[in-house]
Formats: C-alpha cells, structure tokens, sequence
C-alpha cells in the first residue's frame, strides 16, 4: 500500500530539517579541562583547575574588537554513596572576565564573582589566557567537615562565552562553549 504524497512530504521534510540540524552542530568542543587536581593540605580541601583554549579560535576575534569574554566555573565536592545518590557537599561558583582595550591595545582580567583578586592586565594574550583560565589554590572547605570513611570526588563545570551569553544557539554559533569533568574518588584515610 503506497501511501499519497500529502503525507510522504512532511515526513520527508521533518527527517531533512533533523538531518540539517543534526550536520550543522559542532564536531568537538575546544574547551576541555587539562588538570584537576585535589590536595589535602593543611587540613584543608584545596582543588586546582587548568582550563585548555578558555580563549578559543572563534573568540578571538570578538575579544580583540572589544567584546568582552567570561569565564564561569563551578566547582562542586560530592559525597559519594554507593546505594543511593550522590550528595553535595559544597560549592564553590568563580566567575572571570576578559576584556581588550583597543586603545592601549591591553587584556585585563577582572574577578566577577567567588574570588578576591584584583585585575590583572598585560599585554600578552599568552599571559591573559593563563591568568584567565588557570584557578589556583581554591579552597572548598575544611577536611574535619568530612567523615574519614566518606569517599567524595570533585566535579568542575566550565563554560566560557563571549560576551557572558551562554545559550544553545550561541553555542551553535561557535561564540560559546562548556565541558565538565570529574576527579578520581577520594578519601581522607590514608590508604596503604
């Protein structure tokens, strides 16, 4: 039984339109978290965090217009429970932004939320990548907060975006990027 061409057509058309969609989204993300690293240090929880291409290709234009770029990260510390899900212990969210000035032809990063920094400003795109993207020494609590036998793991969220808009079209558009990643599980006993 043939079916008429009143239906075949929308059909068609509907699985085209997925097609195109589906073509036209991105092959991989250049954002990508190099380095999580978790520390007991002092009797505190202390995590660092190296961000890859925070300042990507498709930014770097916009950037060096003058359209500022931002940085969010959202550190979480998660207990990990093996009959039940996972519980959130704390977390920790920084926000950072990039901004070009095109008449000193100088980057400045500016700390918009979670850190007490001052603005750093450079002239190196190098150095304003670096000091933009790498989070050093965040301390996420004290290590007393934690139950020795309890295992928890770190989980950091990244999304970079010009002009702080973080959307699924901009997405689409290259103007915008996420990526997330885990640490190992953990816990405060010694193992041997």
């Amino acid at each position: 039984m043939r079916l008429p061409n009143a239906v075949r057509v929308p059909g068609f058309a509907a699985a085209l339109a997925l097609l195109l969609l589906a073509g036209g989204a991105p092959a991989r993300a250049d954002l990508r978290i190099s380095n999580l690293d978790v520390y007991l240090n002092d009797h505190d929880l202390t995590v660092r965090v190296v961000l890859l291409d925070a300042i990507p290709a498709a930014f770097r234009e916009g950037v060096q217009s003058g359209i500022p770029a931002h940085l969010r990260f959202t550190v979480e510390l998660w207990q990990h429970n093996r009959l039940w899900r996972d519980r959130l212990v704390h977390s920790v969210f920084i926000e950072r932004q990039l901004a070009y000035n095109t008449v000193t032809k100088e980057y400045k990063v500016t700390a918009l939320k979670g850190e007490p920094n001052a603005a750093y400003g450079t002239r190196d795109l190098r150095d304003a990548q670096r000091m933009f993207s790498e989070v050093r020494a965040l301390k996420l609590g004290s290590a007393a907060a934690l139950t020795s036998s309890e295992v928890f793991y770190i989980r950091v969220h990244a999304e970079a975006a010009l002009n702080g808009e973080n959307t699924f079209v901009t997405r689409m558009a290259g103007t915008a990027e996420q990526t997330q990643r885990q640490s190992e599980y953990r816990t405060i006993q010694r193992m041997q």
